[in-house]
C-alpha cells in the first residue's frame, strides 16, 4: 500500500479517487509542479480487471507522463477487433495501419494499470491518501473546503482552490456539487468472467477481440495478458457465472468450429450497464472526471480510456490557470471539449450493445447482412478502427483535409511529444526532427522537416494553432488570451 502519512490541510487540486483517471490526473499535476491531494476510501489498488484494454490514443498521452512503455511491456498488443456470426466472420477492424507510434490495443487489466500510474506517480514524488472518504464541501471563496473522514474516524477539512471528483458512478462529489446524471440502466445484466482457456482451432480468440453476434446473446471473447481471456456475455441470472455456464455459453454463442474448454475461472461476476452523461462536467470550482462524469456499456473497451483522455484535458488546464499561463474561463473549455465526446461515446456504444443482443432470427440475419455488407464498403473498416482507437477525437468539426487543424489531435509521429509543455514546432529546411527539444520554461520547441507552417501543440496532444509566432515569447503572450474560439458542437 503506498500512502501519504499526513492529510495536508490546504491544496490548489483535491482529487477524490485513485483510479486511473484520478491517478493519471494527480501524475500530470505533479509532472507539471501543481500543487494536489488524492484522497480514497480504499485502502489498497483493488484486484481485478474491471477494464482490460488501452487505446492507442490512451497510450499517446500516457507517454507524455511515462507510463506508456511500462504498460506496453506488461501487456500484450492486440491487433484488432472482430464481430462474427458464430464462424463467419462480419468485420474485422485492423489496427495495424494506425498512424500512431502505437498501432495495436493494449490487452491488460486496469489493475495492473493503476499500479504502473501509481508506481510513476511515486516516482514523482507523489502518493495516495489511503482510507480518506469525502463526506462533503462547502464553498469558501475563491475555493471550496472539503469534508473528510479518515481511517481513524476523525473529520478533517481540507481548503482547495479546486475539487475533481473522480470517485466513480456513484460519485459524492457530484452529489455535493448538484449536477444531475441524467440516463438510464438497461434491463439486460451482463455477465464477465476472466478465465483460462484451451483454445484448440481458436486462433483469431489469441490475437483479435471477438464479438460472437447469436440469437442466443452476446459473446464478448477477448485475450488478456498473463494467458486469460475476458468473457462478458448476456445472462439472465444474477449469480455470478461458473466454468459450467461459461462453457455453455462458448458452445451457444461462439465458434462451432473451435473447441474452447475452460480450464479455470479465475474472476466472476454480473452487472448491469447504465447509460448516462453528466449534466455538466463542471460547476463552479468543482470538476467531474472519468465514471463520476459518464457511465455506459463497455462494448469497445471506451470508458477507462476516455476517464484517462478526461484527467488529461483538464490538468493542463489547471496548471495554466493556476499559474497565471492563461485566464481562469480556460476552465470553461473542460465541459465544452469534454461533454461531447462522453455523450458521444455513450450512444456510440449503447447502439452497438442493442445489436449486439438483438434476439430475433430475422432481425439478427439483417444485422449480420448490413455488417457484412458495410465492411465491405471501402472506407467503413477504417472509420470504425480509428474510432475504436479514439484517434477520431477532436474538438472541432472542422475537417484537416490532410494537415491538423486547430482543435484535432497532432500526431506524435508528426510532432513528437514533449511531455506536458506546449510545443512550438517550427519548419526546418532539412535534417532529422530534433532529438532533444529546446525547452523554454512550459514552451518546447522542435524544427520539423515537411511542415509547412508553424504549429503550437497543447499538452494534451491537440493542435492550438496552426498559424502560430515564432518566438517563445509572443506564444506565452498569446496563452494569456487562450484558448481560441473553436466551433461549439
Amino acid at each position: 500500500m503506498t500512502s501519504t502519512p499526513l492529510l495536508p490541510t490546504q491544496t490548489d487540486v483535491l482529487i477524490v479517487g485513485a483510479g486511473p483517471a484520478g491517478l493519471t490526473l494527480a501524475a500530470s499535476l505533479r509532472q507539471l509542479g501543481v500543487d494536489y491531494v488524492v484522497i480514497d476510501r480504499v485502502t489498497e489498488v483493488q484486484p481485478g480487471s474491471k477494464a482490460a484494454a488501452v487505446q492507442p490514443r490512451t497510450l499517446e498521452y500516457l507517454e507524455r507522463i511515462g507510463v506508456s512503455a511500462r504498460l506496453v511491456q506488461a501487456g500484450d498488443r492486440g491487433r484488432g477487433f472482430r464481430l462474427h456470426d458464430r464462424d463467419r466472420t462480419l468485420l474485422r477492424a485492423s489496427y495495424d495501419g494506425l498512424p500512431t507510434p502505437y498501432p495495436f490495443v493494449l490487452l491488460i487489466s486496469q489493475q495492473t494499470t493503476e499500479e504502473h500510474l501509481l508506481r510513476r506517480l511515486t516516482e514523482l514524488g507523489g502518493g495516495v491518501h489511503r482510507g480518506h472518504k469525502f463526506l462533503g464541501a462547502t464553498t469558501d471563496f475563491p475555493g471550496m473546503v472539503a469534508t473528510v473522514a479518515g481511517p481513524d474516524g476523525m473529520l478533517r477539512a481540507i481548503s482547495a482552490r479546486y475539487i475533481v471528483g473522480c470517485d466513480g458512478v456513484h460519485s459524492a462529489v457530484r452529489t455535493t456539487a448538484g449536477i444531475d446524471f441524467p440516463g438510464a440502466a438497461r434491463e439486460q445484466r451482463f455477465a464477465i468472467a476472466d478465465v483460462r482457456l484451451s483454445l484448440d482451432g481458436g486462433d483469431d480468440a489469441k490475437s483479435d477481440t471477438t464479438f460472437y453476434l447469436s440469437a442466443n446473446g452476446m459473446l464478448l471473447l477477448s485475450p488478456l495478458a498473463g494467458g486469460l481471456h475476458r468473457i462478458v456475455a448476456s445472462v439472465p441470472s444474477t449469480a455470478p457465472p461458473t466454468l459450467t455456464d461459461v462453457e455453455r455459453v462458448l458452445a451457444e454463442r461462439g465458434s462451432r468450429s473451435s473447441d474452447f474448454r475452460v480450464l479455470e475461472v479465475v474472476a466472476a461476476s454480473t452487472y448491469r450497464v447504465q447509460e448516462r452523461v453528466a449534466a455538466r462536467f463542471r460547476a463552479g470550482n468543482v470538476f467531474l472526471v472519468g465514471d463520476a462524469a459518464h457511465t455506459h456499456s463497455p462494448a469497445g473497451a471506451q470508458g477507462m480510456n476516455t476517464g484517462i483522455q478526461d484527467a488529461g484535458n483538464l490538468a493542463w488546464k489547471l496548471h495554466a490557470v493556476l499559474t497565471g499561463l492563461a485566464p481562469v474561463d480556460l476552465l470553461d473549455s473542460y465541459h465544452r471539449e469534454r461533454h461531447p465526446i462522453a455523450t458521444g461515446m455513450v450512444s456510440f456504444t449503447s447502439q452497438f450493445a442493442t445489436l449486439a443482443n438483438l434476439r430475433d432470427p430475422a432481425a439478427g440475419e439483417l444485422r449480420n447482412r448490413v455488417l457484412a455488407a458495410a465492411a465491405a464498403t471501402p472506407g467503413v473498416t477504417e472509420w470504425i478502427t480509428t474510432k475504436l482507437a479514439q484517434l477520431d477525437i477532436a474538438y472541432t468539426d472542422e475537417p484537416d483535409h490532410g494537415s491538423p487543424r486547430v482543435g484535432r489531435r497532432v500526431s506524435p509521429q508528426i510532432v513528437p511529444s514533449a511531455g506536458l509543455n506546449w510545443t512550438l514546432a517550427l519548419p526546418s529546411d532539412g535534417g532529422p526532427t530534433s532529438a532533444h527539444p529546446d525547452q523554454q520554461g512550459v514552451v518546447s520547441v522542435q524544427h520539423i522537416p515537411g511542415l509547412d507552417r508553424p504549429l503550437l501543440v497543447r499538452p494534451d496532444g491537440y493542435l492550438a494553432s496552426d498559424s502560430a509566432p515564432t518566438s517563445v515569447s509572443s506564444v506565452l503572450q498569446d496563452l494569456s488570451s487562450y484558448p481560441p474560439l473553436l466551433p461549439i458542437r
